[in-house]
């Protein structure tokens, strides 16, 4: 009767390594469970930005007020028939660099 306890208990004990232990085991599963919740939160954060992305790419195929503000902000560039000032800074005494 021990010898068939024993037994069992090793069976039961082989059974439970690859549970606790192995490839498919529970500390594996709780490690992607990490790794996919991670990817969850790069994956919203990028679909935002891709949101903010497509925003701006509509509004530049469907109007002029973004292509004009890009213009004028990383451009400098004025209209035709608008007058362009530069103030130059009184302490330097010198105009700011690139314009």
């Amino acid at each position: 009767m021990k010898l068939l306890t024993l037994a069992l208990v090793a069976l039961i004990a082989l059974l439970q390594y690859p549970l606790w232990l192995g490839k498919g085991s529970w500390l594996r599963v709780w490690e992607v469970d990490q790794q996919l919740r991670a990817q969850h939160e790069i994956n919203q954060k990028l679909q935002s930005r891709n949101a903010a992305l497509d925003a701006e790419v509509r509004d530049l195929k469907q109007g002029l007020d973004a292509i004009e503000e890009r213009a004028r902000s990383e451009l400098g560039m004025v209209r035709q028939d608008e007058i362009f000032f530069q103030i130059l800074d009184s302490q330097r005494g010198t105009a700011p660099a690139g314009h």
